[in-house]
Parts: structure tokens; sequence; C-alpha cells
């Protein structure tokens, strides 16, 4: 096997052995969400003919959705991986012309552009795979839509903006025989599975505690995005369309083109910055579900923003572990991350994971130290999942891996804004305030 294929194989390997029972799971407020409906059908798929492009569409063209466009083109002119946008779909009609204008002009085939998603799902039967890239509201409607349609879905994070919806989403990709990914490419970094390894083999003794953070200085404020003045209700933009289940509401250019700055359609910070570092140490520690957590959240800085710029998670797991989490628009200094074990603690910086033993057991254990190049994630991610449409193997990031993290957002959300501790059972699948 090729170096490449090998460290693939690592990867999904070590996916297969995190994934969980399968159960039906609650709303984010305690109350038991309706089934998704019956999903694509369960038998299996048959693999893609190597030589043969991968036809993939992207909904939501606009923000991160123009970044896997330019990836995905990327991809296929450097010769990664052969893969083809074929269709787009927005409600902003001039996100989706220049999205358009980009991929015709640099593939040369024939790209479709629909300002209605369900036209693109039900007018594009070639269509191998659906990148959503949609705002985050969006995110479980369009996911579960094209998993119905028969398409492997790659899902931006975080995975939804509500639990219940997540949950919703985890089903039909539970009842389905599609690949499904969630967007947080760290799960992708070789230390993250090299500290898995060293915990399921016992060398730390019991992971006790884990600490880590994403923190920036945005200065002048988060998610300033700039405001395109062409953009108004009508030809231009599906106002309606673009709200959905938030609506209705009047339009405001501001919540449009900055709707991450607002409590309605984003959890900020958590949903936005934490997923991504608590993903992977959820996915290397393997505590089972959070059952309780904790968080803070304050406006010290940009206080023009709804949602905060300075956040504090605190997350007890099922397994007897505590999970500490910063995060910061307005100071970029962070935590160390770290896994602690009553044998020893695993250090996760750069591209290297170091293991020194705790003082105590200094003569029993010896420091192992794993460094490896650095290879930039979200290309991994994406050039995964693409493999995984291929051979139909599940790659890392899966949507129950997405639900953990979901539980997460959606407690710590309800603790900053409520005030108190809120807790999930994983027997009764519900969640409560404590």
């Amino acid at each position: 096997m090729t170096q490449e294929a090998t460290r693939r194989q690592f990867l999904r390997t070590s996916a297969l052995a995190a994934a969980g029972a399968a159960g039906v799971l609650p709303s984010a407020r305690g109350q038991e969400s309706p089934p998704a409906e019956s999903t694509a059908p369960k038998e299996s798929v048959a693999p893609t003919v190597p030589t043969d492009p991968i036809r993939v569409a992207i909904i939501g063209t606009g923000g991160m959705g123009a970044g896997h466009l330019r990836a995905l083109l990327s991809h296929h002119q450097e010769g990664r991986e052969n893969v083809q946008v074929v269709a787009l779909s927005d409600v902003c009609k001039t996100r989706l012309d220049d999205a358009l204008v980009v991929a015709s002009q640099q593939e040369g085939v024939d790209v479709r552009s629909y300002r209605n998603y369900r036209e693109l799902l039900a007018n594009e039967p070639e269509v191998q795979a659906v990148w959503v890239a949609s705002p985050e509201h969006w995110h479980a409607q369009h996911a579960i839509d094209a998993i119905r349609a028969g398409k492997d879905v790659y899902c931006e994070k975080p995975m939804t903006l509500r639990l219940d919806n997540a949950m919703n989403l985890w089903r039909a990709a539970r009842d389905s025989d599609r690949i499904v990914v969630v967007g947080t490419q760290y799960t992708t970094q070789p230390k993250f599975h090299e500290a898995k390894k060293l915990i399921q083999e016992g060398v730390i003794g019991h992971p006790v505690s884990s600490r880590t953070s994403y923190c920036r200085n945005s200065q002048n404020g988060e998610w300033l995005y700039g405001i395109d003045e062409r953009v108004r209700p009508g030809e231009v933009l599906d106002w309606n369309g673009w709200l959905g289940e938030l609506g209705p509401a009047p339009f405001d250019t501001h919540i449009y083109h900055r709707w991450r700055r607002y409590r309605k359609y984003s959890t900020g910070i958590v949903g936005d910055l934490l997923v991504h570092q608590m993903t992977p140490l959820v996915m290397a520690l393997d505590v089972g579900w959070p059952v309780r957590v904790t968080a803070t959240g304050g406006h010290y800085v940009d206080k023009a923003m709804e949602n905060h710029d300075q956040v504090n998670l605190t997350i007890q797991f099922e397994k007897e572990h505590t999970m500490v989490v910063s995060g910061s628009t307005c100071n970029e200094q962070g935590f160390e991350t770290m896994i602690r074990g009553h044998r020893g603690s695993i250090y996760l910086n750069g591209s290297r994971c170091l293991m020194r033993p705790e003082r105590v057991y200094a003569e029993e254990l010896e420091e192992h130290d794993f460094q490896y190049a650095y290879e930039d994630p979200q290309h991994r991610l994406q050039l995964d999942f693409l493999a995984g449409v291929r051979n139909r193997e599940q790659p890392v990031s899966d949507v129950e891996l997405g639900t953990k993290i979901m539980v997460i957002v959606d407690l710590a959300t309800r603790s900053m804004w409520e005030g108190g501790a809120f807790g999930y059972s994983p027997a009764s699948m519900t969640t409560f305030r404590i």
C-alpha cells in the first residue's frame, strides 16, 4: 500500500471504531422530535468506477460554499481527485451567478444553476454528492432532502443550528446507506488519532480531564462581512427562502450578510469556532455522551454583536471525564490543547502528539513523541469524503459524532442565555435543566 492509502485506512478504521450504538434521539427541549421520513434505499450502493468523475452539487454558493467550490476545482485541476461540480443552488442571484461563472470557466463543462435547491435535487439524477454550505439553520433540511434524493452529503459545520434538527439529520443518515460527513476538518489530523490510540491502549490511564480553545482577536468585531448593496428581496434575493423556518421577518441586510452575529440565526463562537476544536477531542477521548454542561458568555469588547465575544464552557461526560473550553473573538491567547490521565498527559500542539508520564509513573512509562508533516485538514476531509463516495466507506466526522457535539452546543447556548446548568440523559435521551 502507498503511504497515502495507509493513512486513509488508518483514519477510516479509527472512525469506524468510534461509531456507537444507534437509538432514537430527542429534541433539544426534552420533547421527542418526529422521526425522519423514509430516506434513500438501504441496499448497498456500488462503488464508483475509479476512472469516472464524481459529480457534485453545491447548495449555498456564498461564504464557505465559494471556498468549497474553489477547493473542489483545485482538487480536479491538480489531479488529487476526478471531481466535477455540475450544479449550484442559492437563493441569492448575484452569489449564484458569480459561482456559475467560476465553475463554468474553470471546468469547461455544462454547469446548471438553480434558485430553489429542491429543483436541483429533482432534476440532477447524475449528481452523486451534495455539499451543504448554506446558513446553519438550513443545514438539516438541505442534508435530509439530499439524502432522500439518494445523494451523499458533505455538511458544513456546525452540523445544525438546533439540537432537534441534528437528531433528525442523525436519524436520516442512520437509516440510509449514504455517506454523510460533517465538515469539522481537524478530525483528520493524525495527532488526534494517535491520542485516541494511546487512550485506548490505557497508556495514560483513565482520561480525567481535557481542555481546548478557539481564540482570536477580531479587533473591530467578528463576522463583519462586506455588505453587497445589490442584494435586496425580489429578483436578486428570495428572502423568505433564506429565512426558512426562522421566518417570517422583515428584511435586514445586516442579518443576511452577517447572520453569525445574531442569536436567532447562529450560536456564535460556540457553533462556528469551538466545534472545530471540541470535535476531534471528543473523537479521541471516546468518553460517551455529554451529560452536564455549564457555560458563561459575555459582551466585553464587541458590544454591538448580539452573540457573545467571550465564552467559557465546562462539559462533563458519561464516562467520568470533564472538558474545559474557552472561546474568544477579543483575545487570541488560547489554552494549550491537552488531555490529562491519571498515569500521563497528552499535549496536542501543532503537528504533534506528545505523551508525558505523571511523575509517580515516570519509572514505568516512557515519553511518547509522535510528529507528522502538516497537511491542510479541510482539503484532507474533502478528499476523504470523495474517497468514501467512491468506495462506500464512511470517513471521519460522521453525524453521530456531530450530534454529540450539538448536545454540547445546545446545552452551552442555553446555559449562557438562561443561566444555570443543563443536562442530557443518554438513557432516556432527553435534555433538562439541572
